[in-house]
Order: C-alpha cells, then sequence, then structure tokens
C-alpha cells in the first residue's frame, strides 16, 4: 500500500506542475508578459536576487546550522527554483504592480529551468552532473505546458477562457492531493524536524530572502513588494518534482520542501498584508498602479 501511494504522489506531483503551468499560460498575453521586463535594471536585480543571493543564503544557513543532508538538500534544491506560479496572487494581496509580477513569475520560471541543471549539482555533490536529466523533466512539465498554454491564449481568447478553469481545477484539486499525501506518507519525519532546526532555518531562510528581494525592487513600492515576496515564495512545484525524481528514498528531502513551504506562508502572507497597508496609507506617494502599468485583466490573475 505504501509502495503504491509513493507513487501516487509522484504522478500527482507531475498533474499539478503540469496544469498549474498550463492555467498560468493560458491566462497571459504576451503583452503583459514583455511590458514589465523592459526595465533592465530591475529584471537584472531580480535574477541576482534569485539566482546568487537566495542560493548564497540557503548555502550559507547549510554552513552555519547542522541540518541532517537530507534536510540541506531540500533546502538547497528550493533555493534554485524561482517563479511560483501564485506570485501574482500574492502580489494582489500585497497591492503590488501586477503586471510586473506577471512579467517576474514567467522570467523567474524560465531562468530556473536553465539554472537548476547548471547549478545544483554545484551545490549538491552526488546530483546528476549532466544537465539533461535534470533539464528534461523541467522542460517537459513547466516550459512546454506554459509555452503551450500562451500559443492557445493567442490564438484564440474565447478558447483560452474555456479551457483555464478545467486547468485551474485540476490544478488546485491536484496540489490539495499532493500535500495531504505527501504529509500523511512523511507525518512521523516531519515530526522528527522540531527540535532539528529545520524549521527555523526555513524560516530564517524565506524572512532573508523576502527582505533582499524588498530591498532590490527598486523606488516604487509596487515593484518592491513583488520582488519581495517573489524572491522569498520559492518554486516548489519544481523543487518537488526534482526531489520525487532524484531523491525517492529520502523522505527528508521532500518533508523539508514541505516545511518550508509551511514556514513560507508563514512569513509571507503578513509580510504581503504589511505592503497592502503601507500602499493603503499612501507612504510612497506614488501614481496608481494601473496608470503606469495597464489594466491586468482577470485572466491574467492566477
Amino acid at each position: 500500500m505504501a509502495e503504491f501511494l509513493e507513487r501516487l504522489s509522484q504522478v500527482a506531483v507531475l498533474v499539478f506542475v503540469v496544469t498549474c503551468t498550463a492555467a498560468a499560460g493560458l491566462g497571459l498575453a504576451a503583452r503583459e508578459f514583455a511590458a514589465p521586463l523592459r526595465r533592465t535594471r530591475l529584471v537584472l536585480l531580480a535574477l541576482a536576487a534569485n539566482f546568487v543571493v537566495a542560493p548564497a543564503i540557503a548555502f550559507g544557513l547549510t554552513e552555519v546550522f547542522a541540518l541532517d543532508r537530507p534536510y540541506e538538500i531540500g533546502l538547497l534544491l528550493l533555493a534554485g527554483a524561482a517563479g511560483a506560479p501564485f506570485l501574482p496572487k500574492l502580489a494582489e494581496a500585497a497591492k503590488g504592480d501586477l503586471a510586473f509580477s506577471v512579467g517576474l513569475m514567467l522570467l523567474l520560471m524560465a531562468a530556473s529551468v536553465a539554472f537548476l541543471p547548471l547549478a545544483l549539482p554545484v551545490l549538491i555533490p552526488g546530483l546528476a552532473a549532466e544537465p539533461w536529466p535534470l533539464l528534461r523533466p523541467l522542460l517537459l512539465t513547466m516550459l512546454l505546458p506554459l509555452a503551450a498554454g500562451m500559443a492557445v491564449r493567442h490564438a484564440s481568447g474565447r478558447w483560452a477562457a474555456r479551457l483555464r478553469p478545467g486547468f485551474a481545477a485540476t490544478s488546485n484539486v491536484s496540489m490539495v492531493v499532493v500535500v495531504a499525501l505527501l504529509i500523511g506518507l512523511n507525518f512521523r519525519a516531519m515530526l522528527g524536524t522540531f527540535g532539528s532546526g529545520a524549521v527555523a532555518v526555513a524560516v530564517v531562510f524565506v524572512a532573508l530572502s523576502l527582505a533582499v528581494g524588498y530591498a532590490l525592487g527598486g523606488p516604487d513600492a509596487g515593484t518592491r513588494s513583488v520582488l519581495g515576496l517573489g524572491t522569498g515564495q520559492r518554486n516548489v512545484a519544481a523543487a518537488l518534482l526534482l526531489a520525487t525524481q532524484n531523491y525517492p528514498d529520502e523522505p527528508g528531502v521532500v518533508v523539508m520542501l514541505i516545511v518550508s513551504t509551511l514556514a513560507g506562508l508563514v512569513v509571507l502572507l503578513p509580510a504581503a498584508s504589511w505592503c497592502a497597508r503601507r500602499s493603503s496609507r499612501g507612504t510612497d506617494h506614488e501614481t496608481p498602479v494601473a496608470a503606469r502599468v495597464g489594466t491586468v485583466t482577470e485572466e491574467s490573475k492566477i
């Protein structure tokens, strides 16, 4: 029975990743992706925050704190995976720059596919040194569905609007199944994280990544909040995909991903609320987001 549930969890992870990225693509128009990314300096800072500073923070934490090796691997996998599909939802809660959040999500997701196969073998000795075994599942399960969804949206907005609710619902259901199965299969191991330092390290990692992204987000409060949340919120879907395929016999790796994701919610949801309150008070005296970036349609809010 346990073996069947393990296989079911791996299938559920694949379904979640594919439907999540396909739904994201179906809700996006090319102009919504391209326009915010013309700010070259901001794009470079976003890439530096997510693919230089965040992995460096994770690596530093594994050197400072004596974590079990599977927990270290889980943290490093998460640190290398950026571009969470629900970033626009966090940006909406923070009253941030929604158009920038959409472009940033796609940029980081695509960059993660290139970054992970190259950087992870360096950060995690023993992981496959050949990039293709790591690159292939990311291409097939993330970029291909994303590109297909955007192609359908470009060809027919009506069909995209019809298809997207089904993909989104499947993604939501599969996410619940994944979480339930992973927690059920690893419940005892999750209890073992208490006292190991894993929870504290996960909270520190998310908080520091959030702070770095916020600091590098420029003078505009709308982009500052989005880059902060986007750097703190890692792409757990990509990390889970790599963990289940490369460490099937190391439940601690998946446990660390789950713990870090929960820690991320504990840190990021209050941070989004704080950003929203600052925006409402108008402490930054900036022009409305819609006036600067255009209106983001409901279909683009993922």
